[in-house]
């Protein structure tokens, strides 16, 4: 099991070195299908995957990805999107999915009609900072913040956790993790992200704004990496998926990608990077 764990990782980020340094229409690609494979195992859960209603979700989030690639100005200036449309968008979405659930009541049920929607913004929406901020200037280091907050932030909690970790986390969805674990997490995070800065940006302002943001991206993680498992807690399933061998699907992969990408995006904003 650790070997297979150990060489889907491995390939895993050969592929995100590979289409992070591409950038551009091939990130924003492969962030698509990411996200369409994640709502179809988040719809899964519900029973919606191969429903009328399922499949307007996949393509309102294709729809919804193209619309925030043109927010970035990449279309040139044929149809200028703001935000606005993007919301404008979600709307018109959500008023489709309520047709489908009063015409063909009682098939579906409200529960299942909320997680369509919820799906479009927890899974497309917050995916796809991932490839806007790599569309900002220095992009193509940024983004790296947030795979240090969801990877490097979660092997730094496995490795504190199994060495010192004694005191089990108050929450329930999961026993395994303890207290030194998690603050083990978010403190090598701060210092992968120190040591980043220190390597690749010249002046002393970016290394506490890079520290501070893998920190607060850590605490995140865990966040999104606990709200994962409490859909599958409530729908009772072990993994999303199969398709990443020793890791589950997408979902299980990539749920604390999921939080830590719009935190990471407006933090580089806000820090002025």
């Amino acid at each position: 099991m650790f070997r297979t764990r150990l060489i889907s990782g491995i390939v895993l980020m050969a592929i995100a070195i590979s289409f992070i340094l591409l950038g551009g229409y091939a990130l924003f690609g492969l962030i698509t299908v990411i996200s369409t494979i994640g709502l179809f195992e988040l719809y899964r859960a519900v029973g919606m995957e191969k429903t009328a209603p399922g499949i307007l979700g996949y393509l309102s989030g294709i729809f919804l990805d193209v619309l925030l690639l043109n927010a970035q100005g990449k279309f040139g200036n044929f149809i200028k999107v703001t935000h606005e449309h993007v919301l404008i968008w979600l709307m018109i979405t959500f008023v489709l999915f309520m047709f489908f659930y009063v015409i063909a009541y009682p098939k579906y049920n409200a529960e299942q009609m909320t997680m369509l929607f919820f799906g479009l913004f927890y899974v497309t929406f917050m995916m796809s900072f991932v490839f806007q901020l790599r569309f900002v200037e220095k992009g193509v280091l940024y983004v790296w913040l947030i795979f240090i907050g969801a990877w490097g932030s979660d092997t730094c909690a496995y490795c504190v956790g199994k060495l010192i970790g004694k005191h089990k986390m108050p929450s329930s969805l999961s026993p395994k993790k303890t207290i030194e674990g998690c603050v083990g997490g978010v403190l090598g995070a701060a210092l992968i992200g120190f040591i980043f800065a220190l390597v690749l940006f010249n002046g002393s302002d970016y290394l506490w704004k890079i520290s501070v943001t893998c920190g607060v991206s850590a605490v995140i993680s865990q966040v999104g990496d606990l709200t994962a498992s409490a859909i599958k807690r409530n729908h009772d399933i072990k993994d999303y998926g199969t398709l990443i061998p020793g890791h589950g699907g997408i979902l299980d992969r990539f749920d604390s990608i999921i939080f830590i990408a719009p935190i990471v995006y407006y933090f580089v904003v806000f820090f002025g990077l």
